[in-house]
């Protein structure tokens, strides 16, 4: 080969490599860590399908052009350590972290690795993030404002039922952050209400039973269950207790009103899981979580069982079924 054709055809090849390159890095596919205390079974807090469909909105195809490693700790809060260092492990792209004590585990395992928090309560409050409109570090997403929320919950309770104190407080001591800081604002909302507050602790299904048993005996004239994923995966059964208790009921989700609670108020929170595949998709452009500010929800569901109120022998006043967004029969 004559060393003029030897030169141009390793030019040509040397010229394609950046070439080559570019094109690897394009196709890479993102992976992304999912980590949530809930289940990945169908139920009121399964809301990773609307994340999915929040990135297939936005061109985002589970197993085409993007990989979710999914991790789950079935409502055992001492895992989300573990399965967050998993993800880090795997060295995931992007972090999506479920609620507060799954935001902390995350955040606990990189400093590095962008998260995206979805539903916490208060990400100031809880040390996520330095504030809602410059997070800093590596930290960003959407809050869920249930801390804020608790008083107007209460507030709408004690208007339904007059005679809603004392009032018993069901709570999970195992989600340590999210429901010290909610029970603490519980407990200055019902000052300022006057209402008497009587908290029950629960760690597992199995005792819902002797903790009812325990309300009952205490004669609490109103139940106020906080948001968990534990309350959560058993609101059938929490609602079918509190209606043998005969105990007009506040809970979190609208899922839980249509269970057969009383009521309920709380965020859409369908909006802000749809959300969070928005910030996946600006981060893997190569925005920088410190600089993308925390979302704050904008719709929220006040839910009336009006056939649970008959049962119980209420009467909804009328000024409060007008303000409701919706009333199931």
């Amino acid at each position: 080969m004559r060393r003029r054709e030897f030169i141009t055809i390793l030019g040509g090849a040397a010229a394609s490599w950046p070439l080559a390159a570019r094109a690897q890095q394009v196709e890479k596919v993102p992976r992304i860590g999912y980590l949530s205390p809930g289940s990945a079974s169908p139920g009121p807090l399964a809301y990773h399908d609307e994340f999915q469909r929040g990135l297939r909105e936005l061109g985002y195809v589970q197993g085409r052009n993007i990989v979710i490693e999914y991790r789950f700790a079935e409502g055992k809060f001492d895992r989300l350590d573990q399965l967050a260092a998993e993800l880090v492990r795997l060295n995931v792209d992007i972090i999506v972290s479920v609620v507060t004590q799954a935001s902390l585990a995350a955040k606990n395992a990189t400093s590095t690795i962008p998260i995206v928090i979805v539903s916490v309560g208060d990400p100031v409050g809880a040390g996520l993030v330095a504030s809602l409109a410059r997070p800093g570090a590596n930290v960003t997403g959407t809050s869920a404002m249930t801390i804020e929320v608790i008083g107007k919950s209460l507030a709408l309770l004690k208007e339904i039922v007059p005679t809603a104190s004392p009032m018993a407080v069901l709570w999970n001591p195992d989600n340590v952050t999210y429901q010290s800081q909610i029970l603490q604002e519980t407990k200055m909302a019902a000052g300022k209400l006057g209402v008497e507050l009587q908290t029950f602790g629960v760690r597992a299904p199995d005792e819902f039973d002797r903790t009812f048993a325990a309300i009952t005996s205490v004669r609490a004239a109103s139940l106020l269950v906080l948001p968990d994923p534990l309350f959560s995966a058993y609101t059938a059964r929490i609602v079918n207790l509190a209606g043998k208790s005969r105990l007009p009921a506040m809970y979190g989700l609208r899922e839980d009103a249509a269970a057969g609670g009383l009521l309920a108020y709380g965020p859409k929170y369908a909006d802000l899981y749809r959300r969070a595949a928005s910030y996946v998709d600006r981060i893997l452009r190569g925005a920088r979580p410190a600089d993308l500010p925390v979302e704050l929800p904008t719709r929220f569901e006040f839910v009336i069982n009006i056939k649970t109120a008959k049962t119980l022998g209420l009467i909804i006043p009328p000024g409060i079924l007008a303000i409701a967004d919706e009333v199931i029969e």
